[in-house]
């Protein structure tokens, strides 16, 4: 219950960075027998940036279905056999051994619009962080166009155009990500730890996936 109530406490980014440390990471280049990235951390840190991405509003309604869909086929998978799936780069390696990995439906896939999801959160913080006055409609439409808009299709990209004017204004949601008793100062500082953070963990990943030629796909 304390453990409870101190979670409670804290922002979604303080959770996501303290889940982070969680995650065991491989550095490019080395050894991909070696990778390991722990499931419950990562669908952990998914389901925060989830959170994050629920106090934009109806804009991102699209893209919250798809990572809910995701972290739930992942979760599943791995609590079938914790034991076998305690390790999603072995996760890919199965499904590309058995040709499964590029199907639509395949824990890959799921796996790699999780990233990408996590690519465009990591994107807009890095917006408000440089400029805190940026027009939040302007900031998220730019980190939309670069990191999810060249694996959508046209029926994700129309949808999100339509409902990008539902955007809040910056500072409501600024005030929405800190709480009560938290400073702008210190939410700055979250944002830029969590970037640090997520950024070289990112890009392992992609690495990870690019090797097994899941990098490029795009939504079916």
């Amino acid at each position: 219950m304390k453990r409870k109530r101190e979670m409670e406490k804290r922002s979604e980014l303080r959770s996501a960075i303290d889940e982070l440390s969680m995650i065991a990471k491989v550095q490019p280049g080395d050894d991909l027998d070696a990778a390991h990235i722990a499931p419950k951390p990562f669908l952990h840190v998914c389901t925060l940036i989830l959170q994050v991405l629920d106090k934009i509003g109806p804009t991102m309604a699209v893209l919250r279905q798809d990572i809910h869909q995701n972290i739930q086929r992942l979760e599943i998978l791995c609590e079938s056999d914790p034991t076998r799936y305690s390790n999603l780069i072995e996760m890919l390696k199965e499904e590309d051994s058995e040709g499964n990995a590029r199907k639509g439906t395949s824990c890959s896939r799921a796996f790699l619009w999780l990233t990408r999801s996590m690519d465009f959160m990591v994107d807009l913080l890095k917006r408000l962080v440089k400029n805190p006055g940026q027009n939040m409609e302007q900031a998220v439409e730019e980190s939309y166009n670069i990191t999810l808009k060249p694996w959508h299709g046209w029926i994700s990209s129309a949808a999100f155009k339509v409902a990008l004017k539902l955007v809040p204004d910056n500072e409501t949601f600024i005030s929405l990500l800190m709480t009560k008793d938290q400073t702008y100062d210190n939410l700055r500082e979250d944002m830029q730890t969590l970037i640090s953070l997520l950024v070289p963990i990112l890009e392992e990943i992609h690495s990870i996936l690019n090797f097994y030629r899941l990098g490029r796909l795009k939504s079916t």
